[in-house]
């Protein structure tokens, strides 16, 4: 299945490639067979690698108040106490999630809850794997109150090559554990700020996938 985020993309990508090959196919004769063949092999190329991007595959789940699932596809980079400064101004455990062009770019709310806090921060596009993109890249953070793990921070960070975050999110909202919170185009990282009381279950260079890597649980 193509995600909703992606279908005018490629819609319009289609449109594109196909005026780029007729008139390639009008004006150049038959001598220049090869060129026509690099041309729409090189359409066919972009068309599936959008494709690739914006896809949206089924996973089974089921909502676990004890636990908090992976809210994207990736690769820890980090797991590590440090001070959030943003909302909590304390020490919390920071997970960040790197998500390479050839993950699946989808975000999901990784416990239910409460939105007690969200903001759009505009910033400079970093390689999102550089620690300083959390702080000065475009990016959304949001915070749910659960009433079992209690207060979770999700930050979506826009990185070098992604220069699109979308975010379903809105103050004071009730939110369901993974249903989508968003969607990040093209190389992007997310990050998580979770209470030092967790029992933590992964670590740097854990490959984890959104609603079926469990990332912590209550001890």
């Amino acid at each position: 299945m193509i995600h909703k985020e992606g279908i005018k993309v490629i819609l319009v990508i289609l449109t594109v490639l196909a005026i780029i090959n007729i008139c390639i196919f009008i004006l150049f004769p038959e001598s220049h067979s090869f060129l026509k063949t690099i041309v729409f092999s090189g359409s066919l190329i972009i068309i599936f690698f959008n494709c690739i991007f914006f896809r949206k595959p089924k996973r089974h789940f089921i909502p676990d108040d004890k636990t908090i699932v992976s809210p994207a596809d990736g690769t820890v980079m980090a797991v590590e106490l440090t001070t959030e400064n943003e909302f909590f101004n304390e020490k919390k455990i920071q997970i960040s999630i790197f998500m390479s062009v050839w993950n699946v770019h989808i975000n999901w709310y990784p416990v239910s809850g409460k939105i007690i806090y969200y903001k759009y921060h505009p910033g400079k596009y970093l390689v999102a794997r550089y620690p300083k993109s959390s702080l000065l890249n475009e990016r959304n953070t949001l915070v749910t109150d659960n009433p079992r793990i209690g207060q979770i921070l999700v930050r979506q960070i826009a990185g070098a090559v992604a220069r699109r975050i979308i975010s379903y999110v809105h103050n004071d909202i009730m939110v369901t554990q993974g249903n989508e919170l968003g969607f990040i185009r093209f190389g992007s990282r997310v990050d998580l700020f979770l209470p030092p009381d967790l029992d933590i279950l992964v670590k740097p260079g854990d490959s984890v996938k959104g609603l079926t890597s469990i990332i912590a649980k209550i001890k």
